[in-house]
């Protein structure tokens, strides 16, 4: 196994604790699930947010999820760039794995999908959009 490097983000609409804790959550599952990782190949986690998300640290969402207690998780705001993508939660997750550079899947939600699009899987997000929709199983 190899440490990789997997990054993701996703956006919020309001500077709300639920809301923020939320959308982590979904985020980490999303690239868990992509990347068949386990919180045991997880080295740490580096959570940065944007300056107009206050309510709460997104790291709370991690540490309440099953097993990831122990993974070493932190929290910093981000450069503020001017015009850059508002109410954005970023994840740069170091994890051990087999998958190869190429093979490891990024993932970019809601409006944070204009930050990376060479890196997001238009196959991935269809098959995404259509199991929320209960389309897929």
């Amino acid at each position: 196994m190899r440490l990789r490097g997997i990054r993701g983000a996703t956006t919020v609409q309001r500077n709300d604790s639920d809301e923020i804790l939320k959308a982590t959550k979904e985020l980490l599952e999303e690239i868990i699930r992509l990347n068949y990782i386990e919180p045991e190949h997880i080295a740490s986690v580096f959570i940065t947010v944007t300056g107009d998300i206050t309510a709460t640290f997104p790291a709370r969402a991690i540490r309440q999820m099953e097993g990831w207690q122990y993974v070493p998780l932190m929290c910093s705001q981000e450069i503020p760039v001017m015009n850059s993508l508002p109410k954005c939660i970023r994840l740069m997750i170091m994890a051990y794995t087999d998958l190869t550079q190429i093979e490891v899947n990024h993932s970019y939600l809601r409006e944070a999908t204009i930050l990376r699009p060479d890196l997001v899987n238009p196959y991935i997000n269809i098959e995404r959009n259509n199991t929320r929709n209960g389309e897929c199983e």
